[in-house]
């Protein structure tokens, strides 16, 4: 799992966590058998240095397992420390080279996640040549950028914010019309048909189709993009992916049913292809256009009932659907009346509540309403 503090990543709006917080995660992290690794990928001044290097080797002390930088001064900086932790380089570095890729090496490098912006072909020849002498990530699903692996300074010139010190407000998302220069006024749409692609409001990433592939050229990791995204989109895309990895197949039409139940922009593959082209996937949802509503999770359970914490509301009699922490899927239907965590009866649940239902549900199970007739 990778986080950020409260300074030094690409995501400063997302509730970075305090050092405090970042020992507690580091702590159940590892008493899981799994690692934390820290993201320190912004470019940072002259003057930000030593802040920077301080944090690491605090967080270095707490027992991170990798550093992810973008920056080669950081990169430099952190191997003058000596650390314990790994240093792995970011996409943000937009790294699209084998030769590159053995340079971060020789630097003290051990993973490097290359750019997005690669085929499949292009990472098949980059495995080749590096020939395991350096692991290699690769970015599967998530938020892509119109510009080159986010190094793109729209959000600054419009905003005032900065996308490279993690402030972006994604102004490429937005809505926009041309104006040709000898036509003042006369407004023409940015759009996709089937002649073409706008490139402005990039769809997101879903290479799941490209997971064997890239993992028998040799990539030691699949990225996730997971900050700033709710336990809902945790729980359904990495589930997903999940039994992806451990060999579970699905038509391309299968996949992107069960990634659909979760808001997005609509999903392509990329340059996975060589090139993003007409016929990618075009799922074409907007941030509402989720085929589910999630209403609520199990935070406790017993061999007979399961408490959920109400995350949206739930009427008496509902019928959901059920994604349990290995990924299964399943309905059940509610019982008329409610019962809530003290006993009593109701005809609805509002978010925040909690209710007692008489099924034998694991912990961390997600239960949602579809909002279309599942054919998964």
């Amino acid at each position: 799992m990778y986080f950020g503090a409260e300074f030094g990543s690409l995501r400063s709006f997302a509730g970075n966590f305090t050092l405090d917080d970042a020992q507690t995660g580091l702590d159940t992290l590892h008493e899981r058998g799994k690692k934390g690794y820290v993201a320190l990928n912004i470019y940072p001044f002259s003057n930000e240095y030593d802040k920077l290097t301080t944090l690491a080797q605090q967080l270095d002390e707490m027992g991170a397992d990798a550093f992810i930088v973008s920056d080669m001064g950081v990169l430099a900086e952190l191997k003058k420390l000596n650390l314990n932790a790994a240093v792995h380089i970011s996409t943000q570095a937009n790294t699209t080279s084998w030769q590159t890729v053995l340079a971060y090496k020789e630097l003290g490098a051990k993973r490097v996640n290359l750019a997005r912006e690669l085929s499949l072909e292009q990472i098949q020849d980059i495995q080749k040549n590096i020939d395991g002498q350096i692991e290699t990530e690769v970015f599967v699903h998530g938020a892509v950028c119109f510009s080159y692996s986010g190094r793109c300074a729209i959000s600054d010139y419009l905003t005032g914010f900065r996308a490279n010190r993690g402030e972006c407000k994604h102004p490429c998302r937005w809505k926009y019309s041309l104006v040709e220069e000898q036509r003042p006024g006369e407004y023409m749409p940015v759009f996709e048909d089937e002649r073409g692609l706008y490139f402005f409001n990039s769809k997101e990433l879903a290479l799941f189709e490209y997971l064997p592939a890239l993992a028998a050229a040799g990539v030691n990791s699949f990225k996730i993009e997971g900050r700033m995204k709710t336990v809902h989109y945790l729980a359904s895309v990495i589930s997903f992916y999940r039994q992806v990895i451990d060999g579970r197949q699905f038509t391309p039409e299968e996949g992107l049913k069960l990634i659909s139940r979760i808001p997005n922009r609509g999903y392509s593959t990329g340059f996975a292809k060589g090139a993003v082209k007409p016929d990618d996937y075009s799922v074409g949802k907007s941030l509402s256009g989720a085929e589910s509503v999630f209403v609520g999770n199990v935070v406790d359970c017993d061999s007979a009932a399961a408490t959920i914490e109400v995350r949206n509301k739930i009427h008496a009699g509902d019928t959901l659907e059920v994604l349990k922490p290995n990924g299964s899927l399943s309905t059940i239907t509610l019982g008329d009346p409610l019962t809530d965590s003290k006993g009593q009866y109701l005809n609805f649940a509002n978010n925040s509540q909690f209710l007692e239902i008489p099924h034998s549900l694991p912990k961390y199970t997600i239960l949602r309403r579809l909002t279309r007739p599942s054919t998964v």
